[in-house]
């Protein structure tokens, strides 16, 4: 048997002692993927949450917001859910007019002199979203909406129902509107004053 030279055992240790470095490298380096993609798989988790609560949000229907026939206090809500800034507030013998300011919309909320919002009208770059306007007669708005005949090339649409009526006109970057409920609309008041 061939005895090694004490060199070659030197050299020989240290190359297992090499060994020995890289597998602790690599074990280090396996433990800070592991840390990474366990990282990884909570922010995942998050995100999907998020996502999943975000759709739920956004299909529950708005409860407690502003919209026609509700009273006054609900042009706070629908400021909130327009994220846009409270306008002024105009005075008339039968009806007062808060005015809510978006970035993109301008929309004015007619209140009777006993609380309630009779009517809406809006102008701006885009209409505002209907369904928080028009609330709990949204959904006769979407029925009359799909009786209503269409004429191409014409800007202006009317939805009238039994309850209430909608009316839509304008053209790009100047898109007006007003909704109102006829049986709500004040005496003495008439519907040309809603603009």
């Amino acid at each position: 048997m061939r005895r090694s030279s004490p060199l070659v055992i030197f050299f020989q240790s240290l190359s297992c002692y090499g060994k020995i470095l890289d597998v602790r490298e690599k074990v280090q380096t396996v433990e800070k993927m592991e840390e990474y993609f366990i990282a990884m798989k909570k922010g995942i988790y998050v995100l999907f949450i998020s996502m999943v609560l975000s759709a739920v949000l956004a299909v529950l229907p708005h409860r407690g917001q502003a919209a026609l026939g509700e009273f006054v206090d609900s042009v706070e809500s629908d400021r909130k859910a327009f994220s846009a800034a409270r306008g002024a507030i105009t005075a008339h013998n039968e009806y007062t007019v808060h005015q809510v300011d978006s970035d993109s919309t301008i929309v004015r909320e007619y209140v009777s002199a006993s609380g309630l919002v009779f009517a809406v009208a809006w102008n701006g770059l885009v209409h505002p979203d209907l369904m928080q306007l028009l609330g709990s007669y949204a959904g006769e708005y979407e029925r009359g909406l799909e009786r209503t005949p269409r004429e191409p090339g014409r800007r202006r649409l009317q939805v009238k129902t039994n309850q209430v009526v909608v009316e839509e006109w304008g053209h790009m970057r100047n898109l007006q509107g007003r909704a109102y409920v006829p049986s709500l609309v004040p005496s003495g008041v008439s519907v040309d004053e809603i603009k």
